[in-house]
């Protein structure tokens, strides 16, 4: 049987106590959601509340087991089912390069840039800010979308390149 680390989890006065560490992996939370609940604890009602914490051993914290497991229960059946976060839209964390409406905007956005790259024959400096003036928006959504939009511009190049040899 393997020993258990005890900066996640050791016994205090009888019980079991739990470090941050371990409410982390037990919720699905991120350590900085986990931060948060404990600091504003005073703010949720009662049965929403997380633990105080019991003790400190150097400077990790530890918490009642069983309070966690019991604010746990609670959070999800008021806030939600299952682990944190499943209520979530999936996406791949790369904004709207993964679909979605703002993926037809950007789209739109990199065909106006790659017009004008075909029209000026290049990148060219102030090209973005242009667009912005001209289309709205901002200047540097519209570099992203001039970047985008270059690289498209660099590969037609080039095959023209092969061809015409």
């Amino acid at each position: 049987m393997a020993v258990e680390d005890e900066r996640l989890r050791r016994v205090w006065e009888g019980r079991w106590v739990v470090s941050r560490a371990w409410i982390v992996g037990y919720t699905g939370a991120a350590e900085s959601t986990v931060t948060r609940w404990y600091t504003e604890r005073g703010r949720r009602p009662e049965h929403l509340r997380h633990p105080e914490a019991v003790c400190t051993v150097g400077r990790t914290v530890y918490f009642d087991q069983q309070a966690v497991e019991a604010f746990w229960t609670a959070w999800q059946q008021d806030v939600g089912t299952q682990r944190l976060g499943s209520g979530r839209r999936p996406g791949d964390g790369q904004g709207t390069r993964g679909g979605g409406p703002g993926r037809e905007q950007r789209e739109r956005a990199v065909a106006v840039a790659l017009a004008a790259l075909r029209r000026h024959g290049g990148p060219r400096r102030g090209l973005a800010a242009e667009l912005a003036r001209e289309h709205g928006g901002v200047a540097r959504s519209w570099q992203r979308a001039v970047t985008e939009a270059l690289a498209t511009f660099e590969s037609e190049q080039s095959q023209a390149g092969d061809g015409s040899s």
